[in-house]
């Protein structure tokens, strides 16, 4: 299962995130728009996520995501089990969730820095080297 304190640990890696806590409620978030919130008991994770691609990710994989809640449907916003998911595709997950929040320019210099997302759930010793 993906704990908060590794979606912490990826989200506040990524530049101009900052996290708050609402209502009871951990969000991670860039100024004013939430990319990532997590469940008040942090069993589930939503997530920005394309609209026009949110009900093919439900219907292929329901087991490990799921539709926001009505009122929450107009927003680009999935819902993730985390006792489903790994750490890797959260991270993929909460990355790309970022990126729909920030310039072009900061995500494009971030990620090329970066490599792979779930780069940043290894122990600094064990990532590989950068150019």
């Amino acid at each position: 299962m993906v704990t908060l304190e590794q979606i912490r640990q990826v989200a506040m890696a990524l530049p101009r995130t900052t996290e708050a806590v609402v209502r009871g409620r951990v969000k991670f978030r860039v100024g004013r728009i939430v990319y990532v919130a997590l469940s008040r008991d942090e069993l589930t994770m939503g997530c920005g996520f394309p609209r026009e691609e949110r009900a093919a990710m439900v219907a292929a994989e329901p087991d490990k995501f799921f539709m926001p809640i009505p009122s929450e449907l107009r927003y680009q916003w999935i819902e993730v089990y985390l006792t489903a998911i790994d750490p890797a595709e959260m991270s993929e997950l909460v990355t790309d969730a970022w990126c729909m929040v920030v310039p072009k320019k900061v995500s494009a210099e971030r990620l090329a820095h970066l490599g792979h997302p779930s780069d940043l759930l290894r122990d600094p010793g064990d990532r590989p080297a950068r150019p």
